[in-house]
This record gives C-alpha cells, structure tokens and sequence, in this order.
C-alpha cells in the first residue's frame, strides 16, 4: 500500500464528505455521527480539525468561503480539490482491493496464551465470549432498525464488523472446547508447565491475580 502523507482514517471521511458536497468542519461531523460513521473511524473535534488544516496545507482541500451568524466565531466552508479528488479516490481503491497486516489487542493477547494457565484462559475467553454474544445481540437489534430505514449500502460496514464478530464468537467457542478437552495441540506442556509453579490463584475477571506470599501480581509464565 503506497505511503501517504495523510494517513489517518478521518482524513479519508473528510475527503469523502467534501467530495459529496462543501462543508464547514462542524457540517463534517455532524454528517459523519448520523450516519454512524463514527462507528468505523475515531472521532472527535480536536482531531477533526488537525486533518483538516492538514489536509488544507496539502493542497487536498480548499478554502470556500468564511461566514459568521451572529456572535457564533467564524466557519470556513472547504472544498476538496481536483488533487484531493484523486487521492480519495487511489485512497478507497487500495483500502477496498489490498489485504493488509492490522496488528489487533486480541491478536496479541493470543500470542500469549500459554502464560496463563489453561483453566485461567478457559475462564478469560468465556469471559470474553459472553461480551461478544451481548454485543452481538445489541448489533442485530441496530441492524434491525438500520434495515428498515437506511438501504444497506449505506450501512455496510457495521454489517461487516458485525460477521467479523459472529466469526470469532464461532471460532472462540471451538477454542475454548479444545482447550477444555486436551485437544488443543501443546496442551500437554502447557498444562505441565503450569503443573510445576504449583496451584496459582484463579485469574480474575480483568486478566491479573495476586501472590499472597508478598502482595504483587505475578508474572511468571511462559511467553509464548
């Protein structure tokens, strides 16, 4: 994927707001929260006005005019430009045509799964599972509501973050019926290395558990 100047998302939902139409940075937001697109890019005032002004230093949008009502400070309308144009546009076609590696929290807790005990990861993935089924109940409920009053072109990617879910709630509960069975490949050795520092306190919900011997959580454990 090529290097771009400006990489963060929200400068893709800028670019692709005033591609629809000029807007003042307010009108930006404001347009992106009711169409849920916060859902799918981080959003805040603060951010939203660094892109811009980067965005704007780069050529990619322009300034259309300034207005003032009253004793509200003053707003600067932008445009995007021909290259701005462009860039939106190479911009979505390698997001929507290329794989790329995202490095998740999820991805790298798995990495290390075998520092804590079998029984402890049984009990963090269900954990983890019961919060994925009341998402995921919460989400159909949206879609519901979505598919009746927004044509699902305009809703797709909460339709896709959505199968994602569903995938690794299925994938989750596979997981945690191997590790329970034995069959998960390695859990011999994970359970005998656990085996030899003796019967650790159970891990609690928020992943940490204390030595009662001096106070401190531990931290012995294979890394992976």
């Amino acid at each position: 994927m090529a290097r771009r100047k400006i990489s963060n998302p929200l400068a893709l939902a800028v670019l692709a707001c005033l591609f629809e139409r000029p807007m003042h940075p307010y009108e930006m937001a404001t347009t992106l929260r009711a169409r849920n697109k916060d859902e799918s890019i981080k959003l805040n005032y603060g951010s939203l006005y660094s892109v811009v002004d980067a965005l704007h230093r780069g050529g990619l949008i322009e300034s259309q005019e300034t207005t003032r009502q009253g004793r509200r400070p003053e707003r600067t309308v932008y445009r995007i430009t021909d290259s701005g144009a462009h860039e939106l546009l190479d911009w979505l076609g390698e997001l929507l045509s290329t794989p790329v590696k995202e490095y998740t929290q999820f991805e790298a807790g798995l990495s290390f799964l075998p520092v804590v005990t079998p029984d402890d990861a049984v009990t963090l993935l269900g954990a983890r599972i019961n919060r994925l089924e009341l998402d995921i109940t919460g989400r159909r409920s949206v879609h519901a509501v979505l598919d009746e009053h927004i044509p699902r072109l305009f809703s797709i990617e909460y339709e896709y973050k959505t199968v994602l879910l569903e995938a690794e709630l299925a994938w989750l509960r596979t997981l945690v019926r191997d590790i329970e069975s034995g069959a998960l490949g390695g859990s011999a050795v994970w359970a005998g290395f656990h085996a030899s520092d003796g019967a650790p306190e159970p891990v609690r919900a928020n992943g940490r558990r204390r030595d009662h011997t001096n106070g401190h959580v531990q931290t012995k454990g294979p890394a992976g």
